[in-house]
């Protein structure tokens, strides 16, 4: 982990780290407890999950140069 070079670095790693390391298996536990709901949790976390990956993507062309996710911004 590299230092942070700016605000959409800190971002983009808070997003990336919250994305894969909250264990959701005791929400899950509670919140899923028949068919009908378990359809709606999965449903609801892939919704999140896509946020999650497009709020990061939104954020990699302002990564360091260095950063093994930097892309260059794509313009329309």
């Amino acid at each position: 982990m590299e230092r942070a070079a700016s605000v959409s670095h800190v971002e983009y790693e808070v997003i990336t780290w919250l994305r894969d390391n909250i264990d959701l298996a005791s929400l899950k536990q509670a919140m899923s407890v028949d068919k009908v709901t378990d359809k709606r949790w999965t449903t609801g976390v892939a919704n999140v999950c896509e946020l999650l990956d497009n709020m990061c993507s939104r954020r990699t062309h302002k990564l360091p140069k260095t950063h093994t996710e930097y892309q260059e911004k794509v313009k329309a």
